[in-house]
C-alpha cells in the first residue's frame, strides 16, 4: 500500500495576493504547493486538469528564478490553466 501513483484531478487552486499558486485541490482533498511539488517530483501522485473537451493536461514542476513552481503542460487552450481554476 502507498506505492501506487494516484491520478488526481485538480479542480481548484489556492492563490496568493499576487496570483501565484499556493495549493491544489479537488475531490481528493487539498495539498499545499510544497506538498504537490514533492508529490510530483517523487512521482507519488500525478496531478492534472481537464480541458473543455475533457482532455487531461498534466501539472508539472518548473524550476524558476525564485524557486520551483507549478504549471500545466502547454496546450492549445487557457481554460485548463491553473490560474483559470476557481479558488479552493
Amino acid at each position: 500500500m502507498g506505492d501506487k501513483v494516484a491520478d488526481r484531478l485538480v479542480t481548484g487552486t489556492g492563490k496568493d495576493s499576487e496570483g501565484d499558486i499556493t495549493g491544489l485541490c479537488g475531490a481528493w482533498g487539498s495539498r499545499s504547493k510544497a506538498e504537490a511539488v514533492s508529490d510530483i517530483d517523487t512521482k507519488l501522485h500525478r496531478y492534472y486538469t481537464a480541458g473543455p473537451s475533457g482532455n487531461q493536461v498534466d501539472i508539472i514542476v518548473v524550476d524558476g528564478a525564485t524557486g520551483k513552481y507549478l504549471r500545466t503542460e502547454p496546450d492549445l487552450t487557457k481554460a485548463d490553466n491553473l490560474q483559470s481554476l476557481p479558488d479552493c
